[in-house]
């Protein structure tokens, strides 16, 4: 069983690759996500999430700044920042909580401004 850190650490390296099939060998059918007014589920529903910032809010070649990561047992919290052609995320925060192996839970919270 992989740590919290652990499954963090793939998420963070195939998402900077923008591999989505690799994103998804973390998420499962019982994974949500959470972000502004809307939510996620399932594997399905993690693609769709995926694909929506892979494709247009922080495409491949977009920069990123992991500012802060703090986990605790099996859950893990980090801070950001990050700009593509067409946004910038002034400040980002992350919250994964993790359940046998996989992201049960995921959040988003950004300031995001639109170029």
């Amino acid at each position: 069983m992989r740590t919290a850190q652990e499954i963090f650490d793939h998420h963070l390296e195939v998402f900077g690759a923008g591999n989505l099939e690799a994103i998804l060998t973390d998420y499962d059918k019982n994974s949500v996500m959470i972000y502004g007014n809307q939510s996620w589920h399932g594997l399905e529903g993690a693609r769709e999430f995926f694909k929506m910032w892979l494709d247009n809010l922080i495409p491949l070649g977009s920069e990123f700044e992991l500012i802060t990561q703090l986990s605790f047992e099996h859950t893990l919290y980090i801070t950001w920042r990050a700009e593509s052609e067409k946004y910038k995320f002034d400040f980002g925060t992350n919250t994964f909580i993790f359940e046998n192996d996989k992201v049960r839970w995921q959040t988003v919270g950004a300031h995001v401004i639109k170029k």
